[in-house]
C-alpha cells in the first residue's frame, strides 16, 4: 500500500528523518531543525571568508557553506577552518561543488559535508536534446556511478556528510531525455546517487530538490519523501530551500511559500533562504520560519476528522501508483473523480500533492472558474473614506486629472464594513459591506454583501448576483455545505482560528470537495499585531500553501491591531497587506502582476556585484508586468538555474556578461557597463518592452 508523503495532511506531526551527524552538530531525528547558509567571499581570500563566517554565525547559522569550484579553493578550505578554529569558531563546514570530482574528494577529507549536484557532477548539461536508448543510458549511468564512487568511499572513511542536492535548472540531458524538466527528474536525478551510496553502506546523505519555481520545488520534495518509501530507502533529512528566490520582500515572500508550505507538512531538517543580500541577513528569516513551528503541536486545536470520508483506498488498489509516483500523463483527480493521495488513516485526499490541478469551481461574477485569483483589501477600519485612501488599494488617484488609475497591484475589491463609500469607485473595483450595511442602504447593485453564517442562513433578500458568507471548518456541516452546493451566487469567506491555520482550511477546502461544492472561496487569514517580516512570512506560508495545492480563488489578509490607530499609519498598513497578496500570488505562480526577478544569492563564484546590479535591472525593468529576469553571478548557476526565465542576465568573466533569451545565449561577452542597455534592447526586438508611462504630477508607473 502507497503511504502519504507526509505525516498528516491535517495535523502538525514532523517527519522523522534518520540523523546525520555533521561535525557534531546533528541533524534529523528529534533534533532541531537547522539554520544554514553560504558565504558570498571568494574563498581563495582566506581572511575575508573567516570574517563573513563569523558574522554568519553570529547572526544564528549553525552550519556555513563555500564554495570549491577547483582544486585551489578545496585546498584553501583548510586554512579557513584552521582560522575559524583557532578564533573560537567550531561551526561545521560544507564545500559546495559543481562539475569537478577531484575539488568534492579532496574537500572530503576536509570538511564536516559536502554538497554535490547530480545534475553536473560528472553527468552532462549542454541544452541539448539527446535520445537514449536503454543500453546507452544505463552505460551513461554507470560511468557516472564508478566516477561519484571514490567520494562515497572517502566520505565515509573520513566520516563525511554529503548532500546531495539536485536543483531544478541543471539536469543533466541524460535525465531530460527521459523525464523531462519534471519534479520526477529531479527526484530520479538525486536517486541514481542515493542508490550507489545504500549499496557501499553509506547512510550520512541529506537531500535537497531545489527550484525557483515554488509549485515545482514543494512538488519534488513531496515526491522525493514518497521515492524514498516506495523503493525501501532510508528516510533521510531533507535540507529545504528555493534556489535564486530574490531580494527584499519577494524573496522573503517566494522562500515563505516553498520553504513554509512543505514545513506545514512536516518535512524538512533545516532550510537555507536564498536571498540576494549579504549573507547574514538570510539566517535571521530561516529562524523565524523555522520558530513558528516550536510546541505547534502543543498549540494547535485538533481537527475532526472529515463529515463525509471517502472510501478505502482498497477501492482503487492497484490504481495509485503511478499517479502517486508523479508519472506524466498519469490521470488526474479531476479524470479520475474524488479520491488521489492516501492520508495517515488509510484514507483519500482529493488533492494531487505532485501535480498542480486547480480545483474546479463555477464562475461568480468575476470570481472562480477561469478567473484569476482575486485581491480583497480591507478598508473597514478607515474612517471617512476619501479619494486618496484608495491608493492603499493600489487605486490611484490624480487629483489635476481628476480621474483613477489603476496599477498592476490594484485590489479587485474593496470591504468597507458597515460604512460604505461615499463616492462612485472607479471603473473595474467592486466594494463588499456586511450585509446589514447593504440592507440599510437600499440593497444596492453595485454593493455586494458579506453575511455571517446566521444571516446567511435567515436572509429573506440576498444579492441577485453575488453574496460572500463566512465559513470556517465547524461550520461546514451537513445542511450548510447543501446550501452552499445549490446557491450559484455564494463566495465564501473561508477563515480560521486555529494556530495550525493552513492545514485547517485545507481540510474545510476538502469538504467541499468531497461534498461537490463548486462554490468559489476566499481564503480569509487575520493577523495579530506582528511584526512586517513575521506577517509577510505566516501570510505566504498559510495562502501560498494552499494556493500551490489548487485551493483559492482570492485572498484578503488584514490585522485585528487596535482601530484607535492613526489614520495614515492604517493606510501604510493595508498598502503592505495589498502588495504582500499580490506577491504570494505571484510567487505561488497563479496571479503574475509583476516583473519577476530569479537572482542567486551570490556566493564566491560571483563576478559582479550582484545586489547593485539586481536593483538596477529593477529600476530599469520593474514595470513589465509578468516578464521573468534571471540574474546569475557566474555560468555554474547561470543558464540552469533560470530555467523558466523569459531573459537572463549572466556572469561569464571579470566585467563580461552574458545575454539570454529563455536558456539561449544571445550576447556572449558584453561589457557590464553597457549589458543591461543591451538586456533592454533585447527585449525592445522581441516586442516585450514597454516604456514607463508618467502621470500628471509626476509620478511614473
Amino acid at each position: 500500500m502507497n503511504k502519504t508523503y507526509c505525516p498528516s495532511l491535517t495535523e502538525y506531526k514532523r517527519r522523522v528523518a534518520r540523523v546525520v551527524n555533521i561535525g557534531g552538530v546533528p541533524m534529523g531525528g528529534n533534533f532541531p531543525i537547522r539554520v544554514q547558509s553560504m558565504t558570498t567571499v571568494d574563498t581563495m581570500d582566506t581572511q575575508g571568508s573567516v570574517e563573513q563566517t563569523l558574522r554568519m554565525v553570529a547572526a544564528g547559522c549553525e552550519y556555513v557553506r563555500i564554495t570549491a569550484p577547483s582544486i585551489k579553493e578545496a585546498q584553501n578550505l583548510l586554512e579557513i577552518k584552521k582560522e575559524l578554529r583557532k578564533r573560537g569558531c567550531n561551526v561545521p563546514l560544507i564545500a559546495d561543488i559543481h562539475f569537478t570530482p577531484n575539488a568534492a574528494e579532496l574537500a572530503a577529507r576536509i570538511v564536516e559535508k559536502v554538497r554535490v549536484n547530480p545534475g553536473n557532477y560528472a553527468d552532462k548539461k549542454k541544452f541539448e536534446e539527446l535520445d537514449y536508448t536503454d543500453a546507452t543510458y544505463a552505460a551513461e549511468v554507470e560511468r557516472i556511478r564508478e566516477r561519484f564512487r571514490p567520494l562515497v568511499q572517502i566520505c565515509k572513511q573520513y566520516g563525511t556528510a554529503m548532500r546531495i542536492g539536485t536543483n531544478h535548472g541543471s539536469l543533466s540531458d541524460r535525465i531530460l531525455s527521459r523525464y523531462g524538466d519534471t519534479p520526477l527528474g529531479m527526484v530520479e536525478s538525486a536517486l541514481e546517487f542515493l542508490r550507489l551510496c545504500e549499496e557501499e553502506n553509506y547512510y550520512d546523505v541529506v537531500l535537497s530538490m531545489k527550484a525557483s519555481n515554488t509549485q515545482v520545488m514543494v512538488q519534488a520534495y513531496r515526491l522525493l519523501v514518497q521515492k524514498l518509501d516506495e523503493e525501501g530507502l532510508q528516510p533521510y533529512p531533507l535540507h529545504l530551500g528555493v534556489t535564486e528566490a530574490g531580494e527584499a520582500e519577494d524573496g522573503r515572500i517566494k522562500s515563505a511559500v516553498g520553504i513554509g508550505t512543505l514545513l506545514e507538512d512536516g518535512l524538512g531538517d533545516t532550510v537555507r533562504v536564498s536571498l540576494t543580500e549579504a549573507p547574514e541577513a538570510e539566517a535571521p528569516v530561516a529562524r523565524m520560519l523555522i520558530d513558528r513551528y516550536t510546541g505547534r503541536a502543543a498549540q494547535a486545536q485538533p481537527i475532526a476528522p472529515l463529515t463525509s470520508p471517502p472510501g478505502p483506498l482498497s477501492k482503487i488498489e492497484g490504481e495509485t501508483k503511478d499517479f502517486v509516483a508523479g508519472i506524466p500523463g498519469s490521470p488526474s483527480f479531476l479524470e479520475r473523480g474524488p479520491g488521489s493521495e492516501v492520508n495517515a488513516q488509510g484514507y483519500l485526499s482529493p488533492i494531487n500533492p505532485f501535480q498542480y490541478f486547480r480545483r474546479v469551481t463555477r464562475e461568480v461574477e468575476n470570481i472562480g472558474g477561469g478567473n484569476v485569483p482575486r485581491v480583497i483589501a480591507d478598508l473597514s477600519r478607515l474612517q471617512n473614506l476619501e479619494y486618496a485612501d484608495l491608493r492603499a488599494a493600489g487605486q490611484l488617484y490624480s487629483p489635476f486629472l481628476d480621474k483613477f488609475q489603476m496599477s498592476d497591484l490594484g485590489a479587485d475589491y474593496i470591504y468597507t464594513g458597515q460604512v460604505p463609500s461615499p463616492f462612485m469607485l472607479p471603473n473595474g473595483l467592486r466594494e463588499i459591506v456586511d450585509y446589514s450595511a447593504w440592507c440599510d442602504a437600499g440593497h444596492r447593485a453595485d454593493h455586494f454583501p458579506v453575511l455571517t453564517q446566521a444571516e446567511y442562513a435567515g436572509a429573506a433578500e440576498k444579492h441577485p448576483a453575488l453574496n460572500f458568507v463566512f465559513h470556517n471548518l465547524a461550520s461546514l456541516t451537513g445542511p450548510a455545505l447543501n446550501q452552499l452546493r445549490e446557491d450559484r451566487t455564494v463566495v465564501v469567506f473561508l477563515y480560521t482560528e486555529n494556530a495550525h491555520a493552513m492545514p485547517e482550511i485545507r481540510r474545510a477546502f476538502f469538504e467541499l470537495m468531497q461534498a461537490g461544492v463548486t462554490c468559489p472561496v476566499i481564503i480569509n487569514r487575520q493577523y495579530p499585531a506582528l511584526r512586517d517580516e513575521e506577517t509577510q512570512l505566516y501570510a505566504a506560508t498559510d495562502v501560498g500553501g494552499l494556493l500551490l495545492d489548487g485551493l483559492g480563488d482570492g485572498v484578503v489578509l488584514s490585522t485585528e491591531l487596535l482601530p484607535e490607530r492613526p489614520k495614515a499609519e492604517w493606510l501604510t498598513t493595508i498598502d503592505s497587506l495589498n502588495q504582500l497578496s499580490f506577491g504570494i500570488l505571484q510567487a505561488a505562480r497563479t496571479r503574475m502582476s509583476k516583473t519577476e526577478y530569479i537572482s542567486c544569492p551570490s556566493c564566491g563564484r560571483t563576478l559582479f556585484d550582484l545586489q547593485e546590479t539586481t536593483a538596477m535591472i529593477r529600476k530599469r525593468t520593474d514595470h513589465l508586468k509578468g516578464i521573468k529576469i534571471g540574474i546569475m553571478g557566474c555560468i555554474v548557476n547561470g543558464p540552469g538555474e533560470m530555467a523558466d526565465a523569459d531573459y537572463g542576465y549572466v556572469g561569464v568573466g571579470k566585467g563580461k556578461i552574458a545575454l539570454y533569451r529563455g536558456q539561449e545565449v544571445i550576447k556572449k561577452s558584453v561589457p557590464e557597463e553597457r549589458a543591461v542597455d543591451d538586456l533592454i534592447e533585447l527585449m525592445r526586438e522581441d516586442g516585450k518592452w514597454i516604456e514607463k508611462e508618467v502621470l500628471a504630477g509626476g509620478e511614473v508607473q
